[in-house]
């Protein structure tokens, strides 16, 4: 684990990353919130801290961790669904390892956020003799689905109590922070539960590249604050060190749809117009968005192979991820006529779009603590 986590900082600080700098992204309606998490937090007697199942360390609010400590508290590793399921369980090991409760969760499941639930009532049984009215504070870093959640907690809530008072939703979005205010949605009645939402929190000044590089992958920073090339740059960098595109070798010889299908449906998954943008996926783009991935994977897979170099190289792994660009132009069927850098650019945004959306397959970008 030692080996691998010199290689990742290694390649976070590559020279494509030059004169990048510590990202910072910490808006002022952000610092306006901590300080009111910070008062909630007294008034909490349970605390649900939301974190990125991909980013299980990374996603921790570095700034909050000493307050956070001394409350009762659950750490949810949201988006298990995107995360590596042979690696996740013993992330939720190490956590429980240090008497710290967690819970892996996928925030759009029922059973998943039911589960949450019941760990949060055994853990509030022995206040709810004390008080009438018990408060669960949901905190976290920028999209990590700390709205999502609350609103299914809420969906739960209401089919199982008859809450009289009309809530209003979370705001749910794409960008980071766009939870603004704060907002008490009451989940039970006998005693009286409100969960309370949080804006999204960002410790202000990130500690080092790599953990910004990661915050950015995962969406918790917006992509014009790094850059998508460079996301995808650092993308291409770790899948190669893993080794990744071996494990796609099957994709070699497999028959991928001819070009002129894909064709027909390419326009409507990764539109130019804004009006576009806004209309639901249907069934030939989720065909497209799979044979996309196909195609990706293959091409990745086959650059691999044919590495010659050695990848503890910095230069000769910058090499390899400018042969993957160049090879990616025909997989995402760019026009040739398309000037460099926007070649470059469609390149990086289909990349992230694919790895978000867990089409190149889930993955867990923090290492696990060396307990030995």
């Amino acid at each position: 684990m030692g080996g691998w986590a010199q290689m990742t900082k290694r390649i976070a600080e590559m020279g494509f990353n030059a004169g990048g700098g510590i990202i910072n992204w910490f808006p002022g309606h952000m610092a306006a919130a901590t300080r009111a998490i910070r008062e909630r937090l007294r008034l909490a007697d349970l605390v649900i801290e939301v974190r990125d199942a991909r980013v299980p360390l990374s996603s921790a609010n570095e700034d909050l961790q000493q307050a956070l400590s001394s409350k009762r508290r659950i750490i949810a590793l949201n988006k298990k669904d995107l995360a590596n399921p042979n690696i996740i369980h013993r992330w939720v090991q190490h956590f429980e390892s240090g008497k710290q409760d967690c819970l892996s969760i996928n925030a759009h499941s029922k059973s998943s956020v039911s589960q949450l639930l019941t760990l949060v009532e055994l853990k509030l049984k022995e206040v709810i003799s004390k008080e009438p009215t018990l408060l669960v504070l949901v905190v976290g870093v920028p999209n990590v689905g700390k709205s999502a959640l609350i609103n299914n907690i809420h969906r739960i809530a209401t089919s199982r109590f008859p809450v009289q008072e009309k809530v209003k939703h979370a705001t749910v979005g794409p960008l980071p922070g766009v939870t603004k205010d704060i907002a008490g949605y009451k989940i039970a009645n006998r005693p009286s539960i409100y969960v309370l939402d949080t804006p999204g929190v960002l410790v202000p000044s990130i500690p080092d590249i790599e953990t910004g590089l990661r915050l950015a992958l995962t969406g918790a920073i917006k992509d014009s604050v790094v850059g998508e090339e460079r996301i995808a740059q650092y993308l291409l960098a770790v899948l190669n060190s893993r080794k990744t595109p071996l494990h796609w070798d099957r994709l070699a010889n497999e028959r991928i749809r001819s070009a002129h299908e894909l064709d027909k449906t390419s326009a409507d998954v990764f539109p130019d117009s804004t009006a576009r943008k806004r209309r639901q996926l249907d069934t030939s783009d989720v065909l497209y968005i799979k044979d996309l991935a196909k195609e990706v994977q293959q091409t990745l897979y086959l650059t691999f192979k044919e590495f010659e170099g050695n990848l503890e190289e910095e230069g000769e792994l910058e090499s390899l991820i400018d042969a993957q660009f160049t090879a990616l132009r025909k997989s995402c069927r760019i026009s040739p006529q398309k000037s460099y850098d926007e070649a470059q650019a469609t390149v990086s945004k289909k990349l992230l779009i694919l790895f978000r959306a867990g089409k190149l397959g889930p993955f867990i970008l923090d290492n696990l603590p060396d307990t030995s």
